[in-house]
């Protein structure tokens, strides 16, 4: 198809999963139907709305306009009377803590943090935070975030309990500590994801954060410290009510008892609302009433609605699928939606994951020639056997041996197969029009991203770039103008970004070809000269410090240099590049303390 792209019994599975989803929403024919809510009266002229539920026989669905109409008519004729009244007490219990997987999900759903975004945040909080000297300083804020278990240590635990004893109250904690079964074939080799200290409150050190890593803190803090509380005590009620041989109802609950919900709720996930499954009107506030009250009626009103095709995939429903079949592992789930993205089989619409025409002819030719590895029951089985090899209850040379004997076959028979024909990805047009040749240009994808080209390449060579010119115009008149001019012409000097990080270019460009690099003066004297030391852009948009004299003065550094000594042998102190620390310079020296207050 085209160099650069890749398959395997992971990548290719979640592609297959994304693509059918689209399949199936393309597919898809809305239902009609219809929903009844009447607005009843008790005698005290308390009011209060119940839905169509069906009739004596159980739930009754109207799909269509004469069938809301023939409830309406029956209904506004008669009398409505309390049919029966359902109280019952309900415990809900806390959410488990975080495995690497349901903290994905839920900072999706809660945070919209992305799978990569929400690994590479943890990982910070794992390594260490400087969260000030009255907090200890240098920390690691959490546990290892790469974690299929739910066990916790019981001196987490004991912790948790005397905090939440301490802020809530005993009646907030259970008797005994709370234990969750970690699922079969789970790795165990490290716990839940939680706090590594239960007293240090995400409030407490927020200044030291970044706003990334408090959400994140706060999410993994909350739900472990929830997941050891008592569970809410919710008192629910469920009312009939009946009028010409037909049932409306109500339900609601109210809550007895916070418990865990004191501090924390987990999310719930998006879902279609179907036929079948028509929304019940949710925590009514029922007035006092009693079986066989009679109850005159307000008002009636019927709406029509469509059944909704599938949602499609996004970070938290796919990882919670991948999970669920058993394909791959909490360390994997984010990379393997960073691979089919950085691959184009699949793109971002918003938060959903939709497949692109590259994604969807691949996963056909996976299909046709090496069904067995797109199959999700191999994915799984195949885990399994990894881990035996691991365990060393299966032997490496076997399994390669039986999954070579089928692979082969297919490899050979696919070769013959898809040797002499070409895989044509659709083009994508565009309303563009070519100005030299006339034609409609279509959508290419460059290293730098996409831009329109001639489709009678390579007979017209044109192109063009998508971003519309008005965007272009907006752009150049907030370009910051530098407070020196070009050293070769004499115009303005205007800040562009590149593959190296920002820059000065001449605004003339591309008459003006000039360029000069972006620096910064730290406030510094150079240790060398005395001159000032300037920060500069290197090679991948890393920071570096040199000599504003440089190469007069060969002085640079990765490490950031103070204008501060060491107290215990003069030398100059620096700062750490990606630490928050101060380094004597004189490595035999080495002092070092941490970086109280961030700059």
């Amino acid at each position: 198809m085209r160099s650069g792209l890749s398959a395997g019994r992971v990548q290719s599975v979640a592609t297959r999963m994304i693509v059918e989803r689209e399949e199936e929403i393309r597919g898809f024919v809305p239902q009609e139907y219809w929903t009844i809510d009447a607005t009843l009266t008790t005698q005290s002229d308390a009011e209060f709305t119940v839905r169509f539920y069906g009739n004596a026989k159980g739930r009754v669905k109207l799909t269509c306009e004469a069938d809301a109409k023939k409830v309406t008519e029956a209904v506004s004729q008669g009398q409505f009377s309390v049919s029966s009244i359902k109280k019952a007490k309900k415990k809900k219990l806390p959410a488990p803590p975080f495995t690497t997987s349901t903290m994905q999900q839920e900072a999706s759903r809660k945070l919209g943090f992305q799978s990569q975004r929400i690994m590479k945040v943890a990982q910070e909080l794992y390594e260490g935070i400087n969260i000030g000297s009255e907090n200890g300083g240098v920390q690691g804020l959490i546990t290892y975030m790469r974690t299929d278990s739910q066990r916790v240590s019981a001196d987490a635990q004991a912790e948790a309990r005397a905090f939440i004893g301490e802020r809530y109250g005993e009646k907030y904690y259970p008797d005994t500590p709370r234990v969750y079964k970690t699922r079969a074939g789970a790795e165990d080799a490290h716990e839940a994801i939680r706090p590594s200290r239960v007293e240090i409150e995400p409030a407490k050190i927020k200044k030291y954060l970044t706003a990334d890593q408090f959400k994140l803190y706060k999410l993994i803090w909350e739900r472990f410290i929830a997941s050891q509380m008592e569970s809410a005590v919710l008192s629910t009620v469920t009312a009939d009510f009946e009028s010409a041989g037909y049932i409306f109802r109500a339900s609601g609950y109210t809550v007895d008892f916070q418990g865990y919900m004191a501090l924390y709720e987990e999310s719930e996930e998006e879902s279609r609302q179907t036929a079948d499954e028509v929304k019940e009107e949710k925590n009514i506030r029922l007035p006092a009433i009693k079986e066989g009250e009679k109850l005159g009626t307000k008002g009636l009103c019927s709406d029509k609605h469509f059944t909704e095709p599938p949602a499609r995939y996004n970070d938290a429903s796919l990882i919670k699928f991948l999970e669920e079949m058993g394909i791959g592992r909490p360390s994997t789930f984010a990379t393997i939606i960073t691979t089919i993205i950085s691959r184009n089989y699949v793109k971002r619409e918003g938060k959903s994951l939709v497949p692109t025409p590259t994604g969807e002819i691949t996963n056909k030719l996976m299909l046709e020639s090496f069904p067995d590895i797109v199959n999700y029951k191999f994915t799984a089985d195949m885990e399994t056997d990894l881990d035996r090899i691991e365990s060393g209850e299966q032997e490496l040379g076997i399994v390669l041996s039986e999954f070579w004997k089928d692979f082969e076959k297919e490899l050979l028979a696919a070769e013959e197969k898809i040797k002499d024909s070409e895989l044509e990805i659709p083009v994508e047009e565009t309303d563009i029009i070519c100005d030299k040749c006339g034609s409609k240009m279509i959508v290419k994808n460059g290293r730098f991203g996409k831009f329109a080209a001639c489709p009678n390449y390579p007979q017209c060579k044109n192109t063009k770039p998508l971003t519309p010119p008005e965007q272009t115009e907006q752009k150049e008149k907030k370009a910051v103008v530098a407070d020196f001019k070009c050293e070769r012409c004499g115009a303005d000097m205007v800040l562009r970004t590149g593959r190296y990080g920002s820059f000065f270019a001449c605004s003339r460009f591309p008459e003006c070809s000039f360029t000069k690099q972006k620096t910064k003066d730290i406030g510094v004297p150079c240790p060398k000269c005395g001159s000032k030391v300037i920060m500069k852009n290197g090679k991948n948009r890393t920071v570096f410090y040199s000599c504003e004299k440089y190469p007069e003065c060969d002085f640079s550094s990765w490490d950031m240099p103070t204008a501060e000594k060491c107290p215990d042998c003069g030398e100059i102190l620096y700062r750490k590049k990606g630490q928050a620390l101060y380094v004597c310079h004189n490595k035999a020296c080495g002092y070092k303390r941490a970086v109280e207050k961030e700059d």
